[in-house]
């Protein structure tokens, strides 16, 4: 079965830290540009961050820039996404996605997971 899992998403404090993780199964994601997206009620869903398929290579959206990380580590086929700092509006569903650099890769989405940052 072809699959993306997010996990680790849960209601945090003003200034909390959150480390979502992504995992695949069915598949190799070694061969796979990744990213972060999020998406709030009544907003559209917005990239957050990207990875190239070695990890050489990262890029974040203005809002998170000093305050999350992206990663992976492509032996345990999972993506990462280390949050500090979290504000209310990083308040969102968080997907992750692999990117389609090829004709050949499908782009596949996770369930996503819930992030909520509040008092």
């Amino acid at each position: 079965q072809v699959q993306l899992v997010e996990s680790g998403g849960e209601l945090v404090q003003p200034g909390g830290s959150l480390r979502l993780s992504c995992a695949a199964s069915g598949f190799s994601l070694s061969t796979y540009a990744m990213s972060w997206y999020r998406q709030a009620p009544g907003r559209e869903r917005e990239l957050v961050a990207s990875i190239t398929a070695s990890g050489d290579s990262t890029n974040y959206a203005d809002s998170v820039k000093g305050r999350f990380t992206i990663s992976r580590d492509n032996a345990k086929n999972t993506l990462y996404l280390q949050m500090n700092s979290l504000k209310p509006g990083d308040t969102a569903v968080y997907y992750c996605k692999t990117d389609q650099t090829f004709f050949w890769q499908s782009a596949r989405w996770g369930q996503g997971t819930q992030v909520t940052v509040s008092s």
